[in-house]
């Protein structure tokens, strides 16, 4: 019943998964939960190992906090896309807490951590896949560092704001000061300020409901 239900996604996720015994397929299947997110909730609290966290539907945020309480988000993942990082028993030499919110209603499969490791350890192409995929997401880590360590926030945010259309397609972008301020890791003042300067300069039309590119080729020149 289990493997039913998830082979189809996970053979499309997992490249070693025709290369694992079939005793390890039913074995993972069989460790794997259906889960549903509200927006708002909790996915990861940083705290245990939530396991390996895949997005059949929505948007998770994963992030860092200060003890302060002040968060940084570290990047987000949509449909299709899988966190890793939630599952500190199979990546052991991660010595720090993330944290990921649903920011969608989100469907998610979710791997046990324990059950994946298991797998993993006795198989050194599932072990190199997880590896390769950490990997790419300390890129994605290191990518928002350099921008919040040596980056002009008028350059933080144009690139914010290209990518973001690319990602969805659009020129109009539907999030709030406040929560383009989360993303970025800045204070929702600051951002509201550098969108009324773009909005002078004719770059974007604002509002308190989202951004609209005017000019995406001087937008693109300040994110160079």
């Amino acid at each position: 019943m289990a493997r039913a239900m998830f082979e189809g996604v996970f053979k499309e996720m997992f490249p070693f998964w025709d290369t694992i015994s079939e005793n390890d397929r039913d074995f993972i299947c069989n460790n794997t939960a259906a889960l549903t997110y509200p927006k708002g909730n909790t996915v990861h609290d940083g705290n245990e190992c939530s396991g390996v966290i895949f997005i059949k539907k929505g948007c998770l945020r994963v992030y860092i906090m200060s003890d302060e309480g002040k968060d940084i988000t570290l990047y987000r993942l949509h449909s299709g896309e899988m966190c890793m990082l939630s599952a500190s028993c199979v990546l052991q030499t991660i010595t720090f807490d993330v944290f990921v919110d649903a920011e969608e209603d989100s469907e998610c499969y979710v791997i046990a951590g324990k059950a994946y490791s298991q797998v993993a350890n006795n198989n050194a192409d599932v072990k190199i896949f997880t590896l390769e995929t950490a990997v790419s997401r300390f890129s994605d880590v290191m990518w928002v560092m350099q921008q919040i360590l040596f980056m002009s926030m008028d350059k933080r945010l144009a690139i914010f704001l290209t990518d973001e259309a690319a990602r969805i397609g659009s020129d109009t972008i539907s999030l709030t000061h406040e929560q383009i301020a989360k993303y970025m890791g800045s204070a929702r003042e600051v951002v509201s300020r550098m969108l009324k300067y773009f909005a002078s300069e004719g770059i974007v039309e604002a509002s308190r409901k989202g951004v609209k590119i005017l000019d995406k080729k001087r937008l693109r020149q300040l994110a160079m």
